[in-house]
C-alpha cells in the first residue's frame, strides 16, 4: 500500500490575508491596542514603555537582539476649552470617521479606553472599511513604481 494513499488529500488554495486592506486593519488594531494600554497607564499614573527589537553589539563583539524602548505618540489631545478628542491616524493624517469628522469627543481621559474599545468593535464589524480602503489607495497614489532594470 502506498503512503500517499493512506493520507487524506484535498485540493485547497490559501486565502490571501496579506492584502493591503487586511494588513492595514491588523496594523490599526495593533495601534489601537497600544493606545488603549497607554491611556490606561496614564489614568493609573504608571509609566508606559513600548519596546522594539533592535540589534546591538555586546561587550564580546557579538551582535545580539535586544528590546529597546521606543516613543509612542498619544492618539488624544485636549483643546484650549478643556475638551478631549481621540483621533485615528494613518501616518501623519487623521482618518475620517464620517465626512468631515476626524475625531471622537470624550468627556475626560478616563473615557478614552472605552472609546477605543468601541472603535475596535467597529473595525471588527467592518464599519470603517471604506475609510481604510480610501486611506490605503491615497497612500499608494503617493508612491511611484520602480523603474525596471535594463536587460544586459
Amino acid at each position: 500500500m502506498s503512503i500517499l494513499k493512506s493520507l487524506k488529500l484535498a485540493a485547497a488554495a490559501p486565502i490571501n490575508l496579506a492584502g493591503a486592506e487586511h494588513g492595514f486593519r491588523v496594523k490599526l488594531l495593533a495601534y489601537l491596542a497600544e493606545q488603549k494600554a497607554l491611556a490606561e497607564a496614564e489614568i493609573a499614573g504608571t509609566p508606559f514603555v513600548a519596546t522594539r527589537r533592535v540589534t546591538r553589539t555586546n561587550d564580546a563583539g557579538e551582535k545580539v537582539r535586544v528590546d529597546a524602548p521606543r516613543h509612542v505618540r498619544k492618539g488624544w489631545f485636549t483643546d484650549p476649552g478643556g475638551k478631549t478628542f481621540f483621533q485615528l491616524r494613518y501616518g501623519s493624517k487623521p482618518l475620517e470617521f464620517t465626512k468631515g469628522m476626524n475625531a471622537v469627543e470624550v468627556q475626560a481621559l478616563k473615557d478614552v479606553p472605552e472609546i477605543i474599545g468601541s472603535i475596535i468593535a467597529a473595525i471588527h464589524a467592518g464599519e470603517l472599511d471604506p475609510q481604510l480602503k480610501a486611506a490605503v489607495s491615497e497612500r499608494k497614489a503617493n508612491f511611484k513604481p520602480r523603474a525596471k532594470k535594463a536587460a544586459a
